[in-house]
């Protein structure tokens, strides 16, 4: 339990619970089950019971329930990949972005990607939204255009010079049709890559693929853009060199001729006109190399800076990250008026594009899609790596129970569970109280990342 010192400043309803959950009985077994969700935010309730019976003899091997428990309830992590929602359970979905991506660069045998694939052409590109108006923004060390030179994190950045003239409209019906600007990119940068290679786009199919894995990012003007790994692939996907004309100068020609050709026409309606919506001009194609030389970018990099917004969302840009239904909650909310702005235009927009759902997505400033997709190919998936996690932590947690290991051939044993829903959530005081060990645990982990080099520099010297 943290010192009472911690507890200075709690409201009195917070304060009372701390008290109460302090000296109840369970409060050991809570702070336990607490503690192995890594200070989830907002748990999953359970109500159940497991029972582990030899296949043979039927003897119980193992029991569990629920009904041992305090309330009766057994909690687990969220899952959820938002940082603002769950700071824990995002730092986990981050490590896994990290390793799928990370995968997908180095390649890892356990993963399903070969190392070859080191040699592969793969670049880092970053596509962006068109002008919707000017706004402010820091040009170098030139002035902004309002003649400011605005701190880093100054809150005008990003919000428009002029918000009336400002295309609001526009802005949240691009951020709602990125998605299908995404599929048509994709679309195109195989029919331009058969093109600078001199082939039927079957026959560029049948010598080379082409993988992806990417990450949406907000930009202060609340305008998503899409930061993607593009890697050259032989015709059996990563398992394969690709060919030789599969050049990085020809990926890296045939993304930007790509980008440049795509469009999406969006129907007039109401007192909207008829729209082309297209990429930016401010595409961004770097090569990514094994080891950085001081101008290209590093795959360690890669991969931690599209780990780092995968667990970020539109809230980066004053917005909330929950559905608004109406624009009297923006004040009520404390939205700030850009964003406030954008989610009012989706407001406004819904019932003129009713299929486009913008009223269910203006939290999002009318982005629908997936913040982090990857092509089939391209490593291996975040399910795949929560699997070999949750098989870890059975394994761990059978050998702690005197349980036989499932992977030896002898064992033959039978486990029957059944679970349903109890709810969800903490009370203010074991909010409060996960708040304190998820501190600590990031403490620690803070630790161990500063120890780390000085001991790899010992066993170095040992040896």
């Amino acid at each position: 339990m943290t010192d009472s010192a911690t507890m200075a400043g709690l409201d009195p309803a917070t304060l009372a619970d701390v008290l109460r959950l302090a000296g109840s009985d369970g409060f050991d077994r809570v702070q336990e089950q607490i503690r192995r969700t890594g200070g989830c935010s907002d748990p999953i309730h359970l109500h159940g019971s497991v029972v582990v019976r030899d296949a043979q003899t039927r003897h119980v091997l193992h029991s569990y329930s629920t009904d041992t428990e305090p309330g009766g309830r057994l909690r687990i992590a969220c899952g959820n990949r938002r940082a603002s929602r769950c700071p824990s359970c995002a730092w986990t979905y981050a490590g896994d972005t990290y390793h799928l991506i990370r995968a997908g660069l180095v390649g890892d045998q356990a993963k399903g990607t070969p190392d070859t694939i080191r040699d592969h052409p793969r670049v880092f590109a970053t596509l962006t939204a068109p002008s919707f108006g000017p706004v402010h923004n820091r040009p170098g060390t030139r002035p902004c255009r309002c003649g400011k030179n605005h701190p880093e994190d100054t809150p005008e950045l990003g919000t428009p010079l002029d918000p009336d003239t400002y295309d609001y409209a526009g802005s949240v019906l691009w951020n709602n049709h990125a998605s299908d600007l995404w599929r048509y990119f994709t679309i195109y940068l195989r029919r331009e890559i058969a093109r600078r290679a001199g082939l039927t786009q079957k026959a560029a199919r049948e010598q080379s693929r082409i993988a992806f894995g990417k990450v949406a990012e907000y930009q202060k003007r609340g305008a998503v853009h899409f930061h993607a790994v593009i890697r050259f692939d032989g015709p059996d996907g990563p398992d394969s060199p690709p060919p030789a004309w599969a050049t990085l100068d020809l990926l890296t020609d045939a993304i930007r001729a790509a980008a440049a050709r795509v469009a999406v026409d969006v129907d007039p309606a109401g007192d909207q006109p008829a729209r082309t919506l297209r990429w930016g001009t401010q595409l961004d194609v770097r090569p990514i190399r094994a080891f950085g030389d001081g101008q290209d970018i590093t795959e360690q990099a890669v991969a931690s800076y599209v780990a780092k917004y995968a667990t970020k969302a539109a809230e980066t840009t004053g917005t909330v990250d929950r559905r608004i239904g109406n624009k009297e909650a923006l004040a009520l909310l404390g939205v700030p008026d850009h964003p406030a702005r954008l989610i009012a235009a989706c407001l406004d927009l819904h019932p003129l594009y009713p299929d486009r759902k913008l009223r269910d997505w203006a939290h999002m400033l009318g982005f629908r899609g997936h913040f982090s997709t990857k092509s089939r190919r391209y490593s291996t998936t975040l399910g795949a790596l929560r699997q070999v996690r949750a098989d870890y932590r059975a394994a761990q947690q059978r050998r702690a129970l005197g349980l036989p290991d499932l992977e030896d051939e002898q064992t033959t044993t039978l486990t029957l569970a059944h679970w349903s829903y109890a709810g969800h959530g903490h009370t203010p005081g074991e909010s409060w109280l996960a708040a304190n060990i998820r501190r600590d645990i990031q403490h620690n982990r803070e630790i161990a990342r500063e120890e780390l080099p000085a001991l790899l520099d010992l066993e170095g010297a040992s040896a």
